[in-house]
């Protein structure tokens, strides 16, 4: 059976290191930070896509219009990031793996998701996850495969992300990347380097 194979966008949280200002609402070359993945994604060409949302919502929401996206609001998105992962997976039921990006990681690529999803499929046998590596740190957008980690997902609170529950198993493949895969945007400092490089 063939996989089908979705995204989830996480846009809910509140940026609070980056200062006043709404992060994901902030321009590189012209474009909000939030615009940058969610092009990355639709151009990806896969399977369903999801957008969660939460602080700022509406001028988020604003910011994404005209793109081919499912756009979840999350009500309980101060309550951490273990709330938006799981309403983005509620979001694309049909997808049996799911790619999760993260809204302030603009230098992520169609390129880089292809590269995730051609690992995990050549993967015998399937891995719980793929997760890509930069000079030994693990980065993202990560491939998590839903039967494999259903009750790990579900068991997720607070601010935890698949990043912890993930470093407990030995299924996981890591697959080497360029920078982009670490390179997220937390302050004003980060934006200004970015937009420089």
């Amino acid at each position: 059976m063939p996989e089908t194979i979705g995204i989830v966008l996480l846009a809910a949280g509140r940026g609070t290191r980056f200062g006043e200002a709404a992060k994901l609402l902030a321009l590189l070359n012209g474009k909000p930070l939030v615009r940058h993945a969610a092009e990355t994604a639709v151009a990806a060409k896969l399977g369903p896509m999801a957008v969660v949302l939460g602080a700022h919502g509406a001028a988020v929401r604003q910011a994404l219009a005209g793109l081919d996206l499912r756009i979840v609001d999350n009500p309980a998105h101060a309550e951490g990031l273990s709330t938006s992962l799981r309403c983005g997976l509620d979001a694309v039921p049909e997808a049996s793996a799911v790619i999760v990006m993260l809204g302030d990681m603009p230098r992520i690529r169609p390129s880089h998701l292809a590269s995730l999803v051609e690992a995990f499929l050549a993967a015998d046998p399937a891995p719980a996850a793929i997760v890509p590596v930069h000079r030994g740190v693990r980065g993202n957008p990560v491939l998590l495969h839903r039967p494999l980690l259903a009750h790990d997902l579900a068991s997720l609170t607070g601010d935890q992300g698949a990043g912890r529950l993930l470093a407990a198993r030995t299924d996981v493949v890591e697959l080497e990347m360029d920078a982009a895969v670490t390179l997220d945007i937390d302050t004003q400092a980060a934006l200004i380097a970015a937009a420089r490089a």
